[in-house]
């Protein structure tokens, strides 16, 4: 009686949570994910895999304890299915971005989502664009070279590998949010962690057949990872995509973009702070440019 009275209380707290407020916070831890995959040290697709394997743990212990578990719809399991090989697409190309470019870069790279999901906008839901968006993907462009380099074949073959996994990210990223976009839609309102859990747990396993099939470790080799990777999976994968995928389908997909540039500008600081990045006035008037440029495809769109 005890756990149910305490249930309910929880979800009556977070009821009073605005979707504007939950998105932001949301964007704010998810932001540090880029950091605790550099500080673990270990292979892309390894600690890919457990942030959402630690994360499906934490997740399946608040289903079971909100009694979630007993509302499952098999219906879903097709869809969560393939949200999980879409996330698990994204988490393996962005992993290798932050090995090869940084926390920074890769997480802006994979945040030009904003216009793949304005597109598919178009092609899928009838949305028009207004000439804001159409500008704002030249200027982008010249954002990232500034913050890139506007030669690229002075760039290194690592630098350049990590920039072409930043933008794979960024395509696999907004397929994801759309298709968990529409998960969430579909799903009862009362259900706060069982979509998430499922869709974590194909991720995982997607990933563990990665890791078999490619002979990578699934060791952890020390305390640090292991602090690092389950922080991962607690806050980035569990705590910080609850809020933002129960506040999604309540904000309209181009402001839900526009709120999550908060996550790559915050990336990009944590690697300047953190990881002791070489940043020049070039690279952060590039920062400025690519993130404006994103808040114009993401705003520059009409139903």
């Amino acid at each position: 009686m005890n756990t149910g009275k305490q249930t309910e209380s929880i979800k009556s707290s977070l009821a009073g949570v605005t979707p504007m407020h939950k998105v932001l916070s949301g964007a704010f831890i998810i932001s540090f994910s880029a950091v605790w995959v550099g500080i673990a040290d270990v292979p892309a697709t390894t600690s890919g895999f457990y942030r959402v394997f630690f994360g499906s743990l934490f997740l399946f212990i608040a289903a079971a304890f909100s009694g979630e578990l007993k509302q499952i719809n098999l219906k879903q399991v097709v869809p969560y299915s393939v949200c999980g090989f879409l996330f698990a697409l994204d988490l393996y190309f962005w992993h290798e971005s932050i090995l090869l470019v940084g926390p920074g870069l890769a997480t802006i790279l994979g945040n030009c989502q904003v216009f793949i999901m304005a597109l598919c906008g178009v092609i899928f839901l009838g949305e028009r664009l207004t000439a804001r968006f159409v500008f704002s993907l030249p200027v982008a462009i010249f954002g990232l070279l500034l913050l890139i380099g506007f030669n690229w074949s002075e760039l290194s073959e690592p630098s350049m590998k990590g920039i072409i996994y930043g933008l794979l990210t960024a395509f696999c990223y907004a397929l994801f949010m759309l298709t968990l976009r529409r998960i969430q839609g579909r799903s009862a309102s009362d259900l706060t962690f069982s979509p998430l859990l499922f869709v974590s747990a194909f991720c995982a396993a997607f990933l563990a057949i990665v890791l078999f099939l490619t002979d990578t470790s699934f060791v952890i080799p020390d305390l640090k990872s292991f602090g690092s990777l389950l922080t991962l999976g607690l806050f980035s994968q569990a705590a910080g995509w609850i809020m933002i995928a129960t506040a999604m389908p309540r904000i309209p997909a181009s402001i839900t973009g526009l709120v999550l540039l908060l996550q790559p500008f915050l990336s990009f600081l944590w690697d300047v702070l953190i990881f002791y990045r070489p940043t020049t006035h070039i690279h952060w008037l590039g920062v400025f440019v690519t993130l404006s440029a994103i808040y114009l495809g993401a705003s520059g769109k009409k139903s």
